[in-house]
């Protein structure tokens, strides 16, 4: 199944040509729009014969300062949001928190070196080791049109979890002008998710028919449990939504960028799933590193930073590189959002 559009939508603008690649992901990711302004989804474009304004330039707000990394910390006034965001992992019985196979174990702290990541329990060290390893990588990411408040779209987004998946998203919320309307003429339906394989041609919508073909094409075939139960996974996945209720659904007038942004995050994160409300919201394309506990990405990040944290976004429009969910989705706003203080 999947989440239909609403029957009377206004008129969407054109579609925005798409880069024939992302810059730095030649292989790996194949389309991203090229740079426009947006105007509201509900007001009727005038027609004109002058030339086009000029595409606008994205910096980074006025003094800003990327925030240090504070690790389990929650920002003052982000408590409500944080429990909210909360809410899934019990519904869905940590679906998205861990990748396949996944297998923990307490040791101690000699048996990891320093330069490996692990996270501390106490006096120990927790050991984590999965099955991802053993499983077919994609070579090009995989393309997912969805967006957060969709029970059938989080299903697929646990899954990508599940297998350790890079994925290119492409947001479709509500009266969003873009990636609706690109849906429609690519498979005939809005509705969503749709997902595009770039590496083997293949293109479905079907929430459970994705889970299934991601399954055996980039796992062992298995599907956890809670994404097997029919009726009960869809109902557990709507109940999931209801403590952000209203997030990540409709779209906030905004800017389109040339390029993705990087997202290292993983759909069981509280913290995560309140940037993505923002990236969906504010129609903004991503780059999807899923690092969900058991990921091999840990330690590659790990190695790269000199510390694990999530969610993390590199945005190469601006050359922002940033942790800490609060700071993050403040920056998307300021930048991307037309009207930032709304």
């Amino acid at each position: 199944m999947q989440c239909m559009a609403p029957a009377a939508a206004p008129p969407a603008p054109p579609l925005l040509p798409r880069r024939a690649a992302v810059p730095g992901y030649a292989a790996r990711a194949r389309a991203a729009p090229l740079v426009a302004v947006r105007a509201q989804p509900d007001t009727a474009a005038a027609a004109s014969t002058s030339a086009p304004d000029p595409p606008p330039e994205f910096k980074p707000p006025q003094g800003f300062e990327a925030p240090e990394p504070k690790r389990f910390a929650v920002k003052e006034g982000q408590q409500g949001s944080v429990l909210g965001a909360s809410l899934a992992i019990p519904l869905r019985l940590g679906t998205g928190v861990f990748v396949l196979g996944y297998s923990p174990s307490l040791v101690s702290p000699s048996e990891i070196p320093s330069d490996q990541y692990a996270l501390e329990f106490g006096a120990w060290k927790v050991k984590e080791e999965s099955k991802i390893g053993q499983c077919k990588r994609p070579e090009k990411p995989i393309e997912i049109y969805e967006f957060e408040g969709c029970p059938f779209c989080r299903k697929v987004r646990e899954m990508v979890s599940v297998l350790d998946l890079d994925v290119l998203f492409y947001p479709c919320p509500q009266k969003g002008p873009t990636f609706r309307p690109k849906v429609l003429e690519m498979g005939g339906k809005k509705q969503f998710p749709y997902m595009v394989d770039p590496n083997t041609g293949v293109a479905m919508y079907e929430s459970d028919d994705i889970i299934k073909y991601l399954a055996d094409t980039y796992g062992d075939g298995t599907i956890p449990i809670m994404l097997s139960l029919g009726l009960l996974t869809a109902i557990t996945a709507g109940l999931a939504t209801l403590g952000r209720i209203g997030k990540g659904n409709s779209y906030t007038a905004s800017k389109v960028p040339p390029q993705p942004i990087e997202i290292w995050a993983y759909e069981g994160s509280p913290f995560c799933r309140l940037v993505r409300e923002t990236l969906v919201e504010l129609e903004l394309p991503h780059l999807l590193h899923s690092c969900a506990r058991g990921s091999p990405k840990r330690q590659e990040f790990f190695k790269k930073m000199g510390t694990f944290q999530a969610p993390y976004i590199e945005d190469p429009n601006t050359g922002v590189k940033m942790f800490e969910s609060a700071e993050i989705i403040n920056y998307l706003k300021a930048t991307y959002a037309l009207y930032p203080s709304s």
